[in-house]
């Protein structure tokens, strides 16, 4: 049975802790971002590690994993005694004790090359992922849509975060098109149930439509029951609006769900380790 959060997919942006990592066996993750960030899913019994730029040809991609053998709260001092006892040094981190790192046979790839703050995820995704957006575990829902947008080639960006008027707002589902973005969220059940929740999201729609975003939103019984008649051509509907799929090509990616693909193009998915 697959377990929420047992592998953790961290970033890795600097060489010296992907150094301490091979060489020395352990990760540090502070104390108050894994409690801001990963609440019940912690600890997890397997660390993998997303690349940044630094890191030249592995760069933006998952290359490298390692199981949890133990996990300690410890002070920087305590993982750096070398370094000067301030007050920087009495920061708490966790400090993950891992086995010798193992190398994916393929890398996990990034498409926009993006920034990621944590993904936890289940072992099964890690090991069947073939792109960051793949490995997100949010809820069932979402993944149902996923899979669809995979299927029609639809490229999207999952809990992309962006920032508006110093808020940070975490999108299911990101498109980017050559005439604006569009944001596709998937409501739960619970999320209609909470009424303290309708100002903060009234909130979050609004700034996301000051700053250019088209809103999506669709809830259970659309997602299971009205997948094919009502959310894929709604989606496709305004993509098409927005001038199409923005990929970095010269021609955008209009989406026809008459066709079996969704697509005419080739899209970035074709792409991905030589698949098609």
């Amino acid at each position: 049975m697959a377990t929420r959060g047992e592998v953790l997919v961290a970033i890795l942006n600097n060489l010296l802790d992907f150094a301490v990592a091979r060489d020395q066996h352990w990760y540090r993750i502070p104390v108050s971002s894994a409690h801001k960030w990963l609440k019940d899913r912690w600890p997890p019994q397997w660390l993998a590690f997303y690349q940044t730029k630094v890191f030249g040809s592995e760069a933006f991609a998952v290359n490298y994993y390692a199981r949890v053998l133990d996990v300690r709260q410890v002070y920087r001092w305590q993982l750096f005694p070398d370094q000067p006892h301030d007050e920087k040094g009495e920061r708490r981190y966790y400090q993950l004790i891992l086995t010798p790192l193992r190398q994916l046979p393929q890398p996990i790839i990034s498409r926009r090359l993006r920034r990621i703050v944590f993904i936890p995820t289940t072992w099964e995704k890690f090991i069947n992922a073939v792109e960051i957006n793949d490995l997100y575990d949010e809820s069932a829902l979402e993944d149902r849509l996923w899979a669809e947008l995979k299927r029609l080639q639809i490229s999207a960006e999952r809990q992309e975060f962006v920032q508006v008027n110093g808020r940070d707002y975490a999108l299911d589902f990101a498109i980017y098109c050559t005439s604006g973005n569009l944001d596709v969220e998937t409501d739960g059940d619970t999320w209609h149930a909470d009424p303290e929740r309708i100002p903060l999201d009234n909130r979050r729609d609004n700034d996301l439509e000051t700053a250019g975003w088209k809103l999506l939103r669709f809830n259970t019984h659309h997602i299971h029951e009205q997948m094919a008649e009502y959310c894929l051509p709604t989606i496709a509907e305004n993509v098409n609006k927005l001038g199409g799929v923005d990929e970095g090509r010269l021609v955008p990616r209009r989406i026809n769900l008459d066709v079996p693909s969704g697509v005419h193009q080739l899209g970035l998915f074709d792409d991905l380790h030589g698949e098609s």
